[in-house]
């Protein structure tokens, strides 16, 4: 008996969802980096929201650097939930791309979907540890996934999904390390946007394998 039950068809105008999630977590975290009273790690006294030296998680806190109220949080953490739910979605129809589900499709499955509801777990108070939940799960979550985009011949999807396991594990090993921490504000939002892009790029090929399997159901 299988346990796990994976969809094999949505309707397709749902498929806009994560998309749209993405594109409110852009706006939303606009919004909120503009009410952010200031201070980075860099510099405390700094005004307002430093696109080189403050981190997107500096938005999430109740308290600025600065020690002021963080008028932001409010933003950041309904564009965070946006975020993840828009991509738990857009993961849990993944397998939508493969027409066997093996062991690799099922654990990718699986963590990934685990690895978004760790990140909702972000707080001044389990950034550490919700961070590592959520990269050693999102990095066994992207590797397997990489395996069956490689297995299915998905030539336009797996390319960029190697190169952005590469600049995770990048932003991963600064993180733990320390070295090259005045690089990693920048590269973290080089690697947001990476991996939009990405992201992006498998909902549009999901979807389009979606409407050849499956027919606009009424």
């Amino acid at each position: 008996m299988n346990i796990i039950r994976m969809p094999r068809y949505v309707h397709p105008a749902r498929l806009a969802l994560p998309v749209a999630a993405m594109v409110l977590f852009i706006l939303f975290y606009i919004i909120a980096a503009l009410n952010y009273p200031g201070g980075s790690w860099n510099d405390p006294t700094h005004t307002g929201f430093s696109f080189w030296n403050n981190y997107l998680c500096d938005l999430l806190d109740s308290y600025a650097i600065n020690g002021s109220q963080n008028t932001a949080k409010v933003w950041s953490r309904t564009a965070l939930a946006i975020l993840c739910a828009g991509l738990v979605y857009l993961w849990y129809h993944l397998p939508i791309l493969f027409s066997r589900r093996g062991w690799a499709t099922k654990i990718s499955w699986s963590s990934g979907l685990l690895a978004f509801l760790a990140m909702l777990t972000l707080s001044e108070g389990t950034h550490d540890v919700s961070v590592r939940i959520a990269g050693f799960l999102g990095t066994v979550a992207l590797i397997t996934l990489v395996v069956e985009l490689v297995r299915y011949e998905y030539r336009t999807l797996y390319p960029l999904g190697i190169i952005c396991i590469l600049i995770f594990l990048v932003n991963y090993g600064i993180y733990e390390t320390g070295n090259g921490l005045r690089f990693l504000p920048v590269l973290q939002k080089f690697t947001f946007s990476l991996f939009f892009l990405w992201f992006f790029q498998i909902n549009r090929i999901l979807a389009k394998v979606n409407r050849q399997l499956y027919p606009v159901k009424p």
